[in-house]
């Protein structure tokens, strides 16, 4: 069996909630706060990097490459639609993922209630077992601009085998 590893990292600032009122999602699913992410997708920063860790596992460049933010047919897109492209990428390879480990830095909102439901939501989209996907939440302790709560970041790491 052929095994490969990626990672994949992104982060998103708040948009701001004058001019700019839209919904925080992150692992697919939509969770209540009083500010959204700043993207031109719907900024989504789990699936982002999960996207990514995948496509580096795969040597298949990046998600800007993929999905430009210059494309406007992108614009306010549901990442979990960029999640099942490149999930369908990595099968016509003969690929899949094996499991993937995340972390999510946010100092705000407090994301432990959310985590089942992103699981299930990722584990859904990719068509795998949720046992696959781990999803942990931290804050920075006020420190950086995760700790001001100027944004959100995520790291990830995807076993994928062929």
């Amino acid at each position: 069996m052929t095994l490969r590893i990626g990672h994949g990292y992104d982060a998103h600032r708040f948009a701001d909630p004058r001019t700019d009122q839209r919904p925080l999602v992150l692992g697919g699913i939509t969770i209540p706060h009083d500010r959204g992410l700043k993207a031109h997708s719907d900024g989504d920063a789990v699936i982002h990097a999960l996207c990514d860790a995948l496509l580096g596992a795969v040597g298949e460049a990046d998600i800007g490459q993929h999905f430009p933010d210059s494309d406007p047919a992108l614009q306010n897109v549901d990442s979990a639609r960029l999640l099942e492209r490149v999930d369908a990428l990595l099968r016509q390879q003969g690929w899949q993922m094996a499991n993937a480990d995340l972390t999510v830095l946010a100092q705000q909102p407090r994301l432990g209630p959310h985590i089942p439901a992103m699981r299930e939501r990722l584990a859904a989209l990719m068509a795998l077992s949720p046992g696959q996907i781990n999803i942990k939440a931290s804050t920075t302790e006020k420190m950086g601009f995760v700790g001001r709560e100027e944004g959100i970041a995520v790291h990830a790491v995807v076993l994928v085998t062929r």
